[in-house]
C-alpha cells in the first residue's frame, strides 16, 4: 500500500523536473533589460506579465529588431514570437520626443491571418502598454462594423493589428486612415496568411504601403526620426516557397533567426560566415540570400511535446474519441483539451452531441434513470469555426481561455498562433489538409516550456501518413486504446471478453455505439446535424491534395462505416440512394440526348445495316 501511495508523488516530482528541464532549454540566461529594452518596459514584462527571462527566440530577435534590420523569424510555436516583435516597437515609440499622439496616425502595423489571433495580439499589446498610456492600440478585422473601425482610425491608432482583407479595404477606401508615419510592418504567422489565400491581398498591401525612407523636408506631421528606414518583419513556424516569395517581395537584406547551420545546409540555403565569438548580437543570427528557395517545409515542434497516434477502424472512430476524452478528463480534472475537425458541420455535430449526450443511457426504472443520468463528459464544451457569428467566436475564444477545465472543438481557425493557457492535449480527429498544418495544430499545447500531449487519429488505410510526418522529423508512438477501453465499466450483465478480436467487437464499443445511435435518432435536430456532418466530411476527405491523395483515397472508404462514425445507422440518402438515382437519371438523360444524332448517322449511312438489325 505504501508503494502505491508514493507512486503518484514520484510521478509528479518527475513531471516537475521534466517541465523545469524543458523550460531551462527554452529560456535564455539573460534579462530583458540586458537586451537593450527600456527599464520600464522590462519591469512591465517581468512584474505584470510574469516573464522572468526572455526565451531564446526573444533573446535573438529583440536586439536585431531594435537595430532596425528586416528580420525573418522561423521558430517553433509557443516560443514567444509576439513579445519578440512588440517589445522593440514599444521601446522605440515610448522614447519619441515629442510624445507619440493619436493624431500622428499609425506607426506600426501587425498583419495576422485570423480574427482570434488578432484579438489575442491586441490583448497582449494592451498589457504591454500599461505604463505607456499615450501609445494607442487598436484592431480592424472581418466581422466587425466598418463604420466603427473608420471612426477609430479617424481618431488615430498608434499600433494597429489587422487581418489582411479588412486592412486592404481600409487602405483603399478609408481616407482618414493616417499612415504617413508608418515605420514597422509585421507579418505574423506569414505562412498561414498565404495558405489561407491572402497572397494577392498581401502583395497589394505591400504596394500600397510602399517602401519609404524619411528625409529632411518631409511633411511637418511626420514625426518618425529623419533617415529612419521602414522595417519589415516576417514570423512563421514553417518555411516554404510561398513564405520565401513574400520575403523576396517585402524584406531588404534580412536577418534569419531560428535556424541553425545544419538545418540551413539541409535546406541548401546560402550561409554567411559566422560572426566573431566576441560579438553578442551577430553571432546569434544568420544572413540569408533572398534568392534562397527552400524546397520543403521546416517543422518546429516543441521538444517536450509527447506525440502519439491511435489506429481506429472508421466505424469505431466516434466511440474511440469519446472514450479518449472521458479518460483524459477523469485522469486529470483540471485541464483543457482541443479537438480539431476538418469541417464546420463536423464541429457543430460533435458540439451538440457532447453538450447533450448523457450516460448511462437507460436504467431499469424511470426514477433510477433520472437519478443516475449525467453528461458523458463533465466539462464545459465550446466550439469555434469560421461560419460562426463574430460575437459567438469572440465569446467562445474568451470563455475557453478563462476556464480551468474545458473542451474546445474547432476547425483550423484555432490552429495558428493562438495561445490558450494550460492546454494539456491536442487531438487531431481529422488529419490536416496538408502535412505542414500538423505542427501548427499541435503547437496549441506544450507552449513556453510546459508539457503537452498530441494525439492523431488514423484509420488503418491512412497509416502511411506517419511516413509523411517522419520526413519532417515528427515521430509518433502508438496510443494504447484497448487498455483505455478496458478501464470503463460495462452496463448490465454484458460479459467482459478476455481477448478482443477486433476493436469493433469490444463490449464497451458496442454498448456506447448503440447509445449514441439511439440518442441521435431520438432527436430530429441531432439526426440532421449528423447527416450534414457526414456529407461535408466525405467531400472534405475527397479534397485532399498532392501527395496526400494517395493516402486519403475516398474510394477505399466504406461509407456505411463512415455513417457509424456520425452515430448513423445507415448511409444518409444525400450520398446514398438519392445520389445514386440522380447519377443514373443524369446518365440516362445524356444517353437520350446522344442517341438522336447517332440514329441520323445510321440512316444516312444506307439501309443495309438497319436491315440486318431487324
Amino acid at each position: 500500500m505504501v508503494k502505491r501511495t508514493q507512486q503518484p508523488a514520484r510521478d509528479s516530482k518527475q513531471e516537475a523536473k521534466d517541465v523545469n528541464k524543458s523550460k531551462n532549454g527554452l529560456f535564455a540566461s539573460c534579462t530583458f533589460s540586458s537586451l537593450g529594452l527600456d527599464p520600464k518596459l522590462s519591469d512591465q514584462l517581468q512584474e505584470r506579465m510574469g516573464f522572468e527571462a526572455p526565451t531564446h527566440v526573444q533573446a535573438q530577435s529583440i536586439p536585431v529588431i531594435l537595430s532596425g534590420r528586416d528580420v525573418l523569424v522561423n521558430a517553433a510555436t509557443g516560443t514567444g514570437k509576439t513579445i519578440a516583435y512588440l517589445a522593440p516597437i514599444i521601446h522605440h515609440l515610448q522614447a519619441y520626443s515629442p510624445k507619440v499622439d493619436r493624431s500622428h496616425g499609425t506607426f506600426a502595423l501587425v498583419i495576422v491571418p485570423t480574427r482570434e489571433l488578432c484579438l489575442q495580439v491586441y490583448e497582449t499589446l494592451e498589457k504591454l502598454l500599461h505604463r505607456f498610456h499615450w501609445i494607442v492600440p487598436g484592431y480592424v478585422m472581418g466581422g466587425e462594423k466598418k463604420a466603427k473601425e473608420k471612426a477609430r482610425l479617424r481618431k488615430g491608432i498608434s499600433i494597429l493589428i489587422a487581418t489582411p482583407g479588412r486592412l486592404l479595404d481600409h487602405l483603399k477606401n478609408t481616407a482618414s486612415f493616417e499612415h504617413k508615419n508608418l515605420r514597422w510592418v509585421i507579418f505574423d504567422e506569414a505562412d498561414c496568411i498565404l495558405e489561407m489565400g491572402y497572397g494577392k491581398e498581401t502583395e497589394q498591401i505591400i504596394k500600397l504601403l510602399g517602401s519609404r525612407q524619411y528625409e529632411e523636408g518631409d511633411d511637418d506631421d511626420v514625426v518618425v526620426p529623419k533617415g529612419a528606414q521602414k522595417q519589415t518583419l516576417l514570423l512563421s513556424a514553417t518555411l516554404n516557397e510561398k513564405v520565401n516569395h513574400l520575403a523576396k517581395l517585402s524584406l531588404d537584406d534580412p536577418v534569419m533567426i531560428g535556424l541553425d547551420n545544419s538545418k540551413l545546409q539541409q535546406k541548401q540555403l546560402p550561409i554567411e560566415s559566422p560572426a566573431s565569438p566576441d560579438s553578442d548580437e551577430d553571432e546569434m543570427v544568420i544572413h540569408v540570400n533572398k534568392s534562397a528557395n527552400p524546397s520543403s517545409e521546416d517543422y518546429g515542434i516543441p521538444s517536450q511535446l509527447v506525440q502519439k497516434y491511435v489506429k481506429v477502424p472508421c466505424g469505431a472512430r466516434l466511440v474511440a474519441l469519446l472514450s479518449v476524452l472521458k479518460n483524459l478528463f477523469e485522469r486529470e480534472a483540471s485541464q483543457k483539451v482541443v479537438v480539431f475537425f476538418s469541417t464546420r458541420d463536423a464541429v457543430d455535430f460533435h458540439h451538440s452531441l457532447l453538450s447533450e449526450f448523457q450516460w448511462p443511457p437507460k436504467s431499469e426504472t424511470q426514477e433510477e434513470e433520472e437519478a443516475s443520468k449525467q453528461l458523458f463528459l463533465k466539462c464545459k464544451t465550446f466550439r469555434l469555426h469560421g461560419s460562426m457569428e463574430q460575437e459567438d467566436r469572440r465569446s467562445a475564444f474568451a470563455n475557453f481561455k478563462a476556464e480551468k477545465q474545458a473542451l474546445l472543438l474547432s476547425t483550423d481557425v484555432a490552429a495558428r498562433g493562438l495561445d490558450f493557457p494550460k492546454v494539456r492535449c491536442i487531438i487531431q480527429y481529422d488529419c490536416p489538409g496538408e502535412a505542414t498544418e500538423y505542427v501548427h495544430r499541435v503547437g496549441r499545447t506544450a507552449r513556453i516550456g510546459e508539457k503537452g500531449e498530441a494525439l492523431l487519429f488514423l484509420q488503418p488505410v491512412e497509416i502511411d501518413y506517419l511516413k509523411d510526418l517522419k520526413k519532417h522529423g515528427a515521430t509518433l508512438a502508438e496510443y494504447p486504446l484497448l487498455k483505455v477501453l478496458d478501464k470503463f465499466p460495462l452496463l448490465g450483465n454484458m460479459p467482459r471478453i478476455k481477448k478482443v478480436i477486433s476493436l469493433e467487437s469490444h463490449p464497451w464499443v458496442i454498448s456506447l455505439q448503440r447509445a449514441l445511435e439511439f440518442f441521435t435518432y431520438a432527436e430530429p435536430k441531432m439526426k440532421n446535424l449528423a447527416k450534414n456532418a457526414f456529407v461535408s466530411w466525405v467531400r472534405g476527405y475527397a479534397a485532399h491534395k498532392g501527395e496526400l491523395k494517395s493516402i486519403f483515397v475516398v474510394k477505399k472508404l466504406h461509407l456505411g462505416h463512415v455513417a457509424k462514425s456520425f452515430a448513423l445507422k445507415e448511409q444518409p440518402s444525400l450520398v446514398g440512394k438519392s445520389h445514386h438515382k440522380e447519377t443514373m437519371k443524369r446518365k440516362r438523360d445524356e444517353r437520350q440526348r446522344g442517341q438522336h444524332p447517332k440514329k441520323r448517322k445510321k440512316m444516312s449511312g444506307g439501309n443495309s445495316r438497319s436491315t440486318t438489325k431487324t
